[in-house]
Formats: structure tokens, sequence, C-alpha cells
């Protein structure tokens, strides 16, 4: 798998690392919480998904990575 500076990839799309880091502190400060209340109807009629720094492409040859919460974006080719 390709490395990347500030994403990572988790079997199931690419993750932002800074955030990741953020969020994980922010659920250790607060106990954790199922993801039952954190994703899909439990809560809300708005889903709140658990894994809000999984990045997405910006264009389509897959190059450029964006995370959607913190904004920062990759160039994904190498060097």
């Amino acid at each position: 798998m390709q490395e990347v500076k500030d994403f990572f990839h988790a079997g199931f799309g690419w993750i932002c690392r800074a955030c990741d880091r953020e969020l994980r502190n922010v659920e250790q400060n607060l106990g954790g919480r199922s993801r039952i209340f954190t994703e899909g109807e439990a809560e809300s009629r708005i889903p709140d998904m658990s894994t809000r720094a999984l990045a997405k492409w910006v264009d389509p040859a897959r190059r450029f990575l964006v995370c959607p919460r913190c904004g920062i974006t990759e160039d994904t080719e190498i060097h």
C-alpha cells in the first residue's frame, strides 16, 4: 500500500491522521460511546458517521485526497 504523509489507509478508505488523532483524544476524554450512539438513527434522524475523518478523492483520477473535516489536501502521486 502506498504511503502518504497526512493520510493512512484503514482497509475501507483513507483517514486523515491529524483528525483521527484529535477525535480519538476527544473520545477518550468523554469516556467513549458505543458506535450505535454515534452512527445511524439511534439518536437523531441525521446520521453522524463515526469516521468523520474519512478522506474523499478530489479528482476523478484519484490523485488528490481531501479531509472534509479539516480541509487538508495531499497529492498521492509518487514523486
